[in-house]
C-alpha cells in the first residue's frame, strides 16, 4: 500500500491491516452486553481501510480508527498480550477466505448434528509457504478441518524452510518440505502416495505458483464414474499476468467479497464466529511470534521497509500506544 498505492483513492491517507486495542466507543446496531461490545472491550480488529477507498479514518496506523464491528473480535481474557492479538486478524482471515472460495465446509457451522455427513478422509491439503504469518494459521485452521467431519481431509501437508520445520509441525503440520529443495514437487506428491491420500485443494500464502500447480496437477485425473477431477489452488499473492494455465488446477486469488453485505457477513463469521470460538476454547493460538520493531508512530516506516526486505516466522509489530 505504501510503496504501490494499492486500494488508494486519495492523499493523504493511513494505511494498514492489523490492530489491537480499547474499544473507545460504539455505534448504532453495535451489538452490546456480555458478548458484544462496549467501551473498554479489549479487542483485535482487520481494517476496513481498502472497502473505504482508504479514508484515512479507517487507516488503523494511528491512535484512533473506525472499524465495522463485523471486523472485530473481542479478546477472551486478559492474558493475551497486545502484540500477539495484533497478529491475529490478516492471519486468520485470509486463508478461511481461501477454504471459502476453493468450496471447502465451513467449520463451526450452526448446523444440527443429524444434519451433518460424515465424508470420506480421502485429501491432504497442501499449505505453501507455511511459515508466513497467514501459512501459519493455513496450518492451523487446516488442523482442525482434519478433525471436522464435514471436510475431506486427513492430513496437512506445508512447506516451509528446515529451520521453521519443527515449529510448523507444532502447529498441526503432518508432513513438512523444504521448498527450497530442488526435488520438493517430487517429494509432496511421493509422501501422498505412500500417505494413500490425494492433494486437491492448495492454499498458496507465499512462493511459488508453478510449483503448487505442478503438485496439483498430479492429482487431477479421469474418472468414468465420476467425470474429470478439479484440483483448486487458493492464492493470496496476487496471480502474475504471465502465469501458466495448468488444465484440471483451477487458480482463485483470495479476496474477500466486493460486495457490502457479503463481505461483512463474511467478516462476522471468519473473526466474530471462528476466530472467537478457536481463540476461547484454545484450538487455535497467535502465530507466528511477534517481533517488536519499535514503539510509537516513527517506527511504522521501519518496520515496513523491513517486512519489504522479507521477514519469515515473526509477525512485525509497533507498540503506539499503552
Amino acid at each position: 500500500m505504501r510503496d504501490q498505492g494499492l486500494f488508494i483513492t486519495d492523499y493523504p491517507t493511513v494505511i494498514g491491516f492489523d490492530m489491537s486495542g480499547l474499544v473507545l466507543e460504539v455505534g448504532e446496531n453495535v451489538p452490546a452486553g456480555d458478548g458484544g461490545f462496549q467501551p473498554g472491550t479489549r479487542v483485535a480488529a482487520y481494517s476496513a481501510s481498502a472497502w473505504r477507498g482508504c479514508a484515512p479514518d479507517y487507516g488503523p496506523f494511528q491512535e484512533k480508527c473506525l472499524v465495522p464491528w463485523q471486523h472485530v473480535v473481542r479478546l477472551p481474557d486478559q492474558n493475551m498480550s497486545w502484540n500477539h492479538a495484533a497478529t491475529l486478524p490478516v492471519s486468520v482471515q485470509v486463508p478461511l477466505s481461501a477454504w471459502d472460495m476453493m468450496g471447502i465446509p465451513r467449520s463451526y457451522d450452526e448446523l444440527p448434528s443429524q444434519d451433518v455427513v460424515q465424508v470420506e478422509k480421502k485429501e491432504a491439503l497442501l499449505i505453501w509457504g507455511a511459515s508466513s504469518s497467514i501459512g501459519t494459521m493455513g496450518v492451523q485452521t487446516g488442523r482442525l478441518m482434519c478433525k471436522d467431519p464435514k471436510s475431506p481431509f486427513a492430513a496437512v501437508y506445508a512447506t516451509a524452510g528446515p529451520a521453521n520445520h519443527d515449529y510448523i509441525r507444532s502447529l498441526g503440520a503432518d508432513r513438512v518440505f523444504d521448498y527450497k529443495d530442488s526435488k520438493v514437487v517430487e517429494s509432496i506428491i511421493s509422501a501422498a502416495k505412500e500417505d494413500a491420500l490425494v492433494i486437491r485443494h492448495c492454499f498458496l500464502a507465499t512462493g511459488q505458483l508453478s510449483l503448487c500447480q505442478a503438485v496439483l496437477k498430479e492429482f487431477v485425473h479421469s474418472d468414468p464414474a465420476e467425470g474429470k477431477t478439479t484440483t483448486k489452488l487458493g492464492s493470496a499473492p496476487w496471480i502474475p499476468a504471465d502465469a501458466q494455465d495448468v488444465d484440471g488446477v483451477e487458480v482463485i486469488f483470495v479476496m474477500p467479497s466486493a460486495v457490502e453485505e457479503k463481505r461483512l457477513e463474511q467478516f462476522k463469521y471468519w473473526i466474530g464466529t471462528y476466530l472467537s470460538k478457536t481463540l476461547s476454547n484454545g484450538s487455535v493460538k497467535p502465530s507466528p511470534e511477534p517481533t517488536v520493531v519499535g514503539k510509537g508512530l516513527d517506527f511504522l516506516n521501519s518496520a515496513l521497509d523491513r517486512m519489504s526486505q522479507g521477514v519469515s516466522c515473526s509477525k512485525l509489530v509497533v507498540e503506539i500506544g499503552e
